[in-house]
């Protein structure tokens, strides 16, 4: 799946979901390389509601969501 961000730097967030619900191959397209490789890094193979549950509201200074927030919002769109 492909999410397009709204609100970050990176334009937007390519993973899959496999079927026992595994985040898998997360890669952010732009924003703080450094960053965002170390969360799709941390996030591999973790349980999808797993992520969504750690990664939601987290902010970016003063912006109301951030990147790892973003991908929340993209893992619960993708389930539905």
């Amino acid at each position: 799946m492909t999410y397009k961000t709204h609100g970050v730097c990176s334009q937007a967030i390519e993973f899959e979901i496999d079927d026992n619900k595994k985040i898998r191959n997360v890669k952010f397209v732009g924003g703080c390389s450094g960053n965002t490789q170390g969360v799709a890094k941390l996030v591999e193979g973790m349980d999808a509601e797993e992520v969504i549950h750690r990664l939601d509201g987290i902010r970016c200074g003063m912006r109301p969501t951030s990147c790892p927030d973003q991908l929340s919002k993209a893992i619960r769109e993708a389930l539905g």
